[in-house]
């Protein structure tokens, strides 16, 4: 029945039946992230890194009402070339858009989604959404949380986004039993920046022993998925003082605009882009490839 909404390029399927290693990706981050044609390169670009490791690169995407794990060059193009007209599809708008045969760019909640529906273990992203500044009367938490309690996927990525709120996106997911690992570091980092002043539960320090967390995992049928946080390399990441700054003030003009919702985030990070002159989404994108890097190592260990 599920083939009926799903696409998988026969180099998938392959790889699939062939235990080789693969590392899903993300579209949000190519139609909602970036400009183009910065979006397609950055996409293009992260594939390849993979495939110079010999793991296949699976980006998911709904295009046309299909549910596609694993994109032409074309259809990334279009993805990017089309940017915000995308919708941002999140666990909520799935059924919606592939009735509908729409488009949607899939946020980590719903790449996680079909890539464990496709059996793909391993998925690489940015950073992950979480509790937002100001929950407490918004109640505004990423749908990403309660898929990392309930699918069953590693998520590689530079922590929790730092326009969020990282003390409560912790507790949440302590509270939903998710391991948050750190990769050589005991310290949180906080996407941009490699401290947050926060811990992780379990400092691990090689693709190996995380894949054999991740096997014991799952094989004690303890379901869902597990964070793993890379840091920004060091030459790479920004201040984090300096990042909170710029951080609050973007906050301080999504109140004054009353934009929420699924707005939030993209409006966030491209006014934290304007206020550091770009340096945040420089950041942004040596941080994933630096998170692909990771995610082809645990892929290939597990």
């Amino acid at each position: 029945m599920i083939t009926k909404y799903l696409d998988i390029t026969s180099e998938l399927k392959n790889a699939l039946a062939n235990n080789q290693p693969i590392v899903a990706l993300e579209s949000t981050i190519i139609s909602h992230g970036m400009p183009y044609p910065q979006n397609r390169d950055t996409a293009l670009e992260v594939e390849q890194i993979l495939r110079d490791q010999g793991v296949i690169p699976a980006t998911v995407a709904i295009i046309s009402g299909r549910l596609k794990i694993g994109l032409r060059a074309q259809e990334i193009d279009y993805l990017a070339k089309s940017g915000s007209q995308i919708t941002k599809a999140s666990r909520r708008d799935l059924a919606y858009l592939l009735a509908q045969k729409m488009d949607g760019a899939t946020t980590v909640a719903s790449t996680m989604i079909a890539a464990n529906l496709a059996g793909i273990r391993v998925f690489a992203t940015g950073g992950i959404g979480g509790v937002h500044r100001g929950a407490s009367e918004s109640f505004d938490i990423s749908a990403d949380l309660q898929e990392l309690a309930n699918t069953n996927v590693a998520v590689v990525c530079a922590g929790i986004k730092a326009i969020l709120d990282l003390e409560l996106t912790l507790e949440y997911l302590e509270t939903f039993g998710v391991p948050v690992l750190g990769y050589k570091t005991s310290e949180l980092p906080a996407f941009y920046s490699q401290k947050s002043g926060f811990k992780v539960n379990y400092e691990m320090q090689s693709a190996e022993e995380i894949a054999e967390l991740l096997r014991t995992k799952w094989a004690l049928n303890l379901k869902g998925g597990v964070l793993i946080a890379n840091p920004v390399p060091t030459d790479k990441g920004l201040d984090f003082e300096m990042m909170n700054s710029a951080i609050d003030q973007a906050i301080t003009e999504e109140k004054r605009l009353g934009i929420k919702g699924k707005e939030s985030t993209p409006f966030l990070l491209g006014k934290v882009k304007d206020l550091t002159d770009g340096l945040s989404l420089d950041a942004n994108i040596e941080l994933m490839f630096n998170n692909v890097k990771l995610a082809a190592e645990i892929a290939k260990a597990l």
